[in-house]
């Protein structure tokens, strides 16, 4: 019976086994174990049923034979009954694996049709960076890859048959370089990047990693989003060509502007008049400056050639007095940073003869002074009547400047605000740089009309100064503050000095002064020093701008004070040569004179003399805080103008900072209604608005609905005393247009809503 033990031992543990295991994760591995398992039950079996047939107890009896049957018996049962549960686990393992291996298929079915329906191409790549996966998108998009998708090919192959190909327009000018690149950016897989293809489209390549170390690949066709981008930058071309060829039509000269190719660019109609050109077939003409120079001189008879010469550098910027077609012109010709070069043609023919006329009237009268004194007479009284003329002409002019300044500066102002909004958004580099350019086409438009402006209203005698004592210390401290900055950016040493001096001027028209002589000395001087010194006499104070720049040539001194004058080497420098104009007209209107000490190479020492008083006691120079101003920053601004262009710019701009805006076209429109329940905390109005009705007007009526002070301020392009002492007598703060965003920041900042 030990035998038989040992036996039913080995199989109850085989049984055991074979009953407790349960089914694994993987229905092939749990089929694999059970089949093991029925082999191993079935040479049991056969192991037993042999010893039963040949064993024999000798000492035994039949009826422990009996027993012993009896008992295998039942072991083979439940051994037999624990098979059958095994091969029923096994079948139902087999029914799960069907199921799974369907909804696998059902699965990877699904997977293909989503990528196949994305409008955008999709590739998937394994880790050892071959493509197994791909959609008809990506296969439409690169054909070159027709019957490679069921290969499993390597991301280099496929690129390298696109730059065999030529696909790419890099891969048709530098295959090898464009391979190289596209590898690199395919390892990388970074993000996004664009790539143009040599039948017109532009492709988006998005390709990330996936978790296993894999690639996926997204390739969108953004050629029509290109094709948008091109025609809005066409558009925005053809309306700055528009603005620019309306403002050459209104010039008195004939113009014409040539690119660096010496193309002809921009012309205006008092050229084709000028030169007699047909305008209708301009074109054969004067295309080129080689066609131009051509027909001035055998079609018009040029007597100057030079004239028309194409000249680079600081020789570039000439005049030339000259004849052609029995007519007397001044020809200016101005080279452009780009390269190209502007010609204008100014026919003073009506000039120069006016001047034969008054010389041989001259001698005329010298000779018979005796014989032809009621002549003399005669003539003195037209030359009084033209010199009246020229006078009313001017003021004229002087009114018409003034009137115009308001519809000049409207589109001005709102391409300066909506450049300043542009600015603060994060713009890519390109845009970003187109940006910055108009924000300095801009300031130097608004310098030169202010500059322009100025004089006129000098001339016109619409200025009148305000002569009191000036503390001259506070003057200069503005100074200081004010152009240390720009000091410090050229590397120069900026020194201010300090006094407790009064003066009896006006005060902003002496600051005027003094700020052209420290910017022209800041703008002219490359490298060293300037400084602001002060003499202190018994009777005159002497104010003394000293640099180390190139200094001024003897025979130059003299012109640099007239309009639009650049001498030397300054004619590359930018500025407008106004500045000194202005200088020389309000200090012969306040009566304080000016002097300059200054040599080649050493510098240039510009002065003023003022009138020295005794000091005066007064308040604080801090100017007190706007009406109705409060603590705390933000808030509700409503703004009223009737340009609807402005309205849009300052509110992109105020928002940009972070504002609550509400616009309206008047006090009286439903958004101003609306905007004054919301409790506002600053007014922003334009001074002119519709129907007759001012600034100060609209703020009154608005602050009366609100019933209570609601601080403001003004904007306006009327520099006008009348309108400065209207809006000062109601403390009411000013800016002029164009708007300068810092200026008007730190006035918010000032009235404490920033």
């Amino acid at each position: 019976m030990g035998v038989v033990a040992k036996t039913r031992d080995a199989v109850d543990k085989a049984g055991a086994v074979a009953v407790t295991r349960g089914p694994v994760a993987e229905a092939g591995d749990e089929l694999e174990m059970l089949r093991r398992r029925v082999a191993q039950l079935e040479k049991i079996n056969a192991v037993l049923i042999d010893r039963v047939e040949r064993s024999s107890d000798i000492q035994g009896s039949a009826f422990s034979m009996f027993e012993t049957a009896i008992s295998l018996e039942s072991m083979v049962r439940d051994r037999t009954v624990a098979l059958e549960n095994a091969l029923q686990r096994l079948n139902a393992a087999n029914v799960e694996l069907a199921a799974a291996h369907a909804d696998a298929t059902a699965a990877r079915v699904m997977l293909r049709d989503a990528i196949d329906s994305l409008a955008d191409g999709f590739a998937l790549f394994d880790t050892e960076d071959r493509m197994v996966l791909c959609n008809r998108a990506f296969l439409k998009i690169f054909p070159h890859f027709e019957g490679l998708e069921g290969e499993q090919p390597e991301f280099a192959e496929l690129a390298s048959r696109l730059a065999q190909a030529g696909a790419a327009v890099g891969s048709r000018i530098a295959p090898e370089r464009w391979l190289n690149d596209r590898l690199a950016r395919h390892r990388r897989a970074e993000g996004a990047h664009v790539q143009a293809l040599s039948d017109g489209r532009w492709i988006q390549i998005n390709e990330l990693r996936t978790s296993d170390g894999g690639t996926v690949g997204i390739y969108t066709d953004i050629t029509s989003v290109k094709a948008e981008d091109a025609r809005q930058r066409t558009l925005e071309l053809a309306e700055r060509n528009l603005a620019l060829q309306a403002t050459l039509d209104t010039l008195s000269e004939g113009v014409c502007l040539f690119d660096p190719q010496r193309r002809l660019q921009a012309w205006n109609e008092g050229l084709l008049a000028t030169l007699a050109v047909d305008p209708r077939d301009h074109s054969r003409g004067i295309d080129t400056h080689a066609a131009l120079a051509a027909w001035c001189l055998d079609r018009l008879g040029l007597d100057n050639a030079d004239a028309l010469a194409w000249r680079e550098g600081a020789e570039a910027r000439r005049e030339f007095a000259c004849v052609m077609d029995g007519r007397h012109f001044v020809v200016r010709s101005v080279p452009l940073s780009n390269g190209g070069m502007v010609f204008a043609f100014d026919d003073v023919s009506d000039h120069i003869r006016l001047q034969r006329s008054l010389t041989e009237t001259a001698e005329t009268l010298e000779k018979r002074v005796e014989q032809r004194t009621a002549e003399l007479v005669e003539v003195n009284r037209q030359l009084v009547e033209a010199k009246n003329e020229a006078e009313t002409a001017n003021r004229s002019k002087t009114s018409f400047l003034a009137a115009a300044s308001h519809d000049l500066l409207q589109p001005l102002n709102a391409a300066r605000l909506f450049v300043s909004a542009m600015d603060g958004h994060a713009l890519p580099e390109r845009p970003q740089a187109l940006v910055q350019q108009a924000s300095t086409a801009l300031d130097s438009v608004e310098d030169l009309l202010e500059a322009l402006f100025e004089i006129s209203r000098l001339d016109a005698g619409a200025i009148q100064p305000e002569i009191v004592h000036v503390p001259l210390g506070s003057i200069l401290s503005a100074l200081r503050i004010e152009f240390a900055p720009l000091a410090s950016s050229g590397g120069l040493a900026f020194t201010v000095s300090e006094t407790a001096a009064w003066v009896r001027s006006d005060h902003r028209l002496l600051r005027r002064v003094l700020q052209n002589f420290v910017s022209n000395a800041i703008r002219y001087t490359e490298q060293g020093a300037v400084d602001v010194e002060v003499s202190v006499g018994e009777e005159e104070v002497v104010v003394t701008v000293r640099d180390t720049g190139p200094g001024i040539a003897p025979q130059d001194r003299d012109e640099i004070f007239e309009e639009f004058r650049r001498v030397g080497t300054t004619r590359g420098i930018p500025g407008k040569g106004l500045g000194l104009a202005i200088v020389r007209r309000v200090s012969a209107m306040l009566g304080h004179p000016i002097a300059l000490d200054t040599a080649p190479g050493r510098g240039a020492a510009f002065s003023i003399r003022l009138p020295s008083v005794a000091a005066v006691e007064r308040q604080d120079d801090l100017a007190p805080a706007a009406p109705g101003a409060r603590e705390g920053a933000g808030g509700l601004v409503l703004v009223i103008d009737n340009d609807p262009g402005i309205r849009n710019g300052m509110e992109a701009l105020l928002e940009n900072w972070g504002l609550d805006v509400v616009t309206a076209g008047g006090p009286d429109d439903p958004a101003a209604l609306t905007a004054l329940a919301q409790q506002p905390t600053l007014l922003i109005v334009d001074y002119h608005l519709d129907d007759g009705l001012t600034g100060a007007q609209a703020i009154a009526r608005l602050r009366a609905k609100a019933e209570r002070a609601i601080p403001a301020m003004v904007i306006t392009a009327d520099r006008s005393e009348r309108t400065k002492t209207e809006l000062a007598a109601l403390s009411l703060s000013i800016l002029n247009k164009p708007v300068k965003p810092a200026r008007l920041r730190a006035l918010l900042r000032q009235m404490e809503v920033l």
